[in-house]
Order: structure tokens, then sequence, then C-alpha cells
């Protein structure tokens, strides 16, 4: 098949949305489809046709229509049997709601905040404009990566479940392996937190949690781009300072992931934290809230803890529906205390990353995509 993807920034390391771009790319390339990328940067070797796509650096509202109209400019041009866009364009077939419901994103994370920014910033109306002509228009598909993505849509929207498929992100099996455990400077267990934009992704509830948990040589390592200092200083507060550390951006995550006891991201909305499949991938238990969707990898029926901590649940690691619950990741955190648990847990994440595999995700996507070929 001739496939057009359409990403803003084609580089692995810009983000969540453009690592996954690039690494379905490569994907579908190896598979044998005929791949171009449309994108308005793209990392010198990128390894796909790549078209870059002239859009000036005019008021960022105009920008991201002005991305738009490139993008369907170029695809009209180049006539692909499919076009699948990881941005928010209005032009495609298939749409990967990659970010979840923008409208739900700004309601979740700014709370009665969210409609004064969507009447007063230019930005986040246009970007409410755009989504809502997608999923006004019947003839597109819409990829969810997860359920909570399906759900958000479908209510605030209307949209079909026959429009909405959800094909969750894929993980490299290779790279993120337990056999890339190393060994740690650290007493106690290390748990590891991993994301960029700290106070969206809990790292607040994070240091909370440890400073809550009984697990007293435990130890959080950070590992992300964002200002670290107030971070700190809510760690010297809560008296943990020494047993956080501040890693920044680190090459070697697969190493980190498999040498930490768990990751535990009370993330405050995800619509698929990719960290917590490449940790499950590493064989380590993952600790996360009910407001990513990855968390639907982690779920199970049974309640883990008993007592008056109903909220979480464990399979291949624990969901704390509430990611304010300071008291439910703390409890999960004393849980893993346990090597045992640890290890159980570990064995059993790992088991649900290997159904996410690059193979199976880009066979999920050829039939996404036969259900819209020109």
């Amino acid at each position: 098949m001739r496939i057009a993807l359409v990403v803003e920034r084609f580089r692995p390391a810009a983000g969540g949305v453009e690592n996954v771009a690039w690494t379905v790319a490569h994907g579908l390339a190896a598979a044998g489809d005929e791949v171009v990328v449309l994108a308005r940067e793209a990392d010198p070797a990128a390894g796909v046709a790549v078209e870059r796509l002239r859009v000036s650096r005019a008021w960022q509202p105009l920008r991201v229509l002005a991305f738009s109209h490139a993008a369907a400019q170029s695809s009209l041009r180049l006539r692909p049997d499919v076009v699948h866009s990881f941005a928010r364009t209005l032009h495609q077939d298939v749409y990967r709601a990659g970010g979840g419901s923008h409208a739900h994103y700004l309601e979740r994370r700014h709370g009665r905040a969210g409609s004064l920014l969507r009447r007063l910033s230019p930005r986040h109306a246009t970007l409410l404009w755009i989504e809502s002509r997608i999923f006004a228009d019947s003839s597109q598909l819409v990829q969810c990566n997860s359920e909570m993505v399906r759900r958000e849509i479908r209510r605030r929207y209307g949209v079909s479940d026959e429009r909405l498929l959800v094909i969750p992100n894929p993980v490299d099996l290779v790279r993120f392996h337990p056999g890339r455990k190393a060994p740690l400077e650290a007493e106690g267990p290390v748990w590891l937190f991993v994301g960029a934009g700290f106070p969206r992704k809990g790292l607040d509830t994070a240091i909370r949690a440890l400073a809550a948990s009984g697990a007293s040589r435990a130890q959080l390592w950070v590992v992300g781009r964002d200002e670290p200092a107030p971070f700190r200083a809510l760690a010297q507060r809560l008296g943990v300072g020494e047993r956080v550390r501040f890693l920044g951006v680190r090459a070697d995550l697969e190493v980190l992931y498999a040498s930490a006891a768990a990751l535990l991201l009370p993330t405050r909305y995800d619509a698929f934290s990719n960290v917590c499949l490449e940790a499950a991938a590493s064989g380590i238990p993952v600790v996360t809230s009910g407001a990513n969707g990855a968390a639907e990898l982690i779920r199970a029926l049974e309640d883990a803890c008993g007592g008056p901590c109903h909220a979480v649940r464990e399979a291949a690691g624990f969901v704390v529906e509430n990611p304010e619950d300071v008291a439910g990741f703390a409890k999960a955190l004393d849980a893993l205390a346990s090597p045992e648990l640890r290890e159980r847990l570990g064995r059993a994440a790992r088991a649900v990353a290997e159904r996410h595999s690059l193979s199976a995700h880009v066979a999920a996507l050829h039939d996404l995509y036969r259900r819209v070929r020109h």
C-alpha cells in the first residue's frame, strides 16, 4: 500500500506522538508498504521518504491551519492509498487521536479554567475547531490508543463506535527487555518516574507517596525534561530530599527501566502513556492512575489491597483511580516492597507488553487501512 503519514515533527526524540509516528513509519516500510511522511520538520536520517511541508513561523493558530492545508495539498498531489494523520489536520482517511480529545484534556488538566481557555486562547480555540470538524466528518476513521479515549470522544462528540477503533501504541520488545537489567547504586528499591511536564505527570504526588510510604530505604529516580527546582523543594519539605534523584533526559532509559523496582506515574491525564508499556516490556510493575489510558493494560478485576484502599487494583502493577490519592499510591509502593510480588508482577507486565509488538500493531493498521483504501 502507498501510505502517507502526517506528523508535524518527524523526530523520535521530540515527544511521544513523534516517537510513535517514527516507529509506525519504519514498521510499515519493513512490512513492504510504500511510506511517505508529510512533516514540517524531520530528522536528517529519517530512513523513509519525507516530504517537507513549508509552513511559515506565523502566529501559532495560523500555523496550525497552514500545516493542515499544506498536508492536504501534498496528499492530493501524491494520491496515496491512505492518509493517516498523527496531527490535528482536517483532511485524512484515518485520524490518530493520540492525545485524546483536546476538549477533555483541557477539562482534566485545567478544571474550570479549561472553559476560560477555550474562550480566550486562540490556539486552543483553533485546535478545538479542527477537532470538532474531524469528528463531524463521517468519512474519517478515528484511531484511539485506549478505550478511555474512545469513551471521551463518543461521549463528547457523538461519534459512532464504527468509526472509533482502539489500537494501542506499540512497544519495542527488543530494546525494552528484562535482560537489560544492571546494578543500581541504591540501598533500597528504586521507583522510576519518567515523563516530560512534571506537574501533569503527577511528580508532586509521586514525591508525596514516597514520603508517606513505609519503605524508608526506597528512592525515587526522576527522568525527563522539566524544571526540577520546585519538586526538589517539595521533597526537602517532606523530608525525602536525599531520596529523590533528578537524572534529566537519559539515553539509557532501557537500562533504567529493567533495573528499577517499578515505574511510578501518577499522571493527571494521559491518553496512553508510552512509558508504561516500555516499563512493562522491561519486566517491572507499573503503578499509574486511572486517568491514564495505558492503565487498561495494567488493571485486573480483583481488588489487590483490601482494607480501606478499594481504589487500587493489581495485575501487571497497580492502578490508583484518583491521581491525587497519595495514600493509594503509598499503599501500592508498600506492597511492592516485596521482591516476590515485584517479580511476579514483572513477569505479568512483560506478558502484557508482548501482545503489543510493532508487528501486531502494523497488522492492526493494515486491517484499518483496508476499510478506507482509495
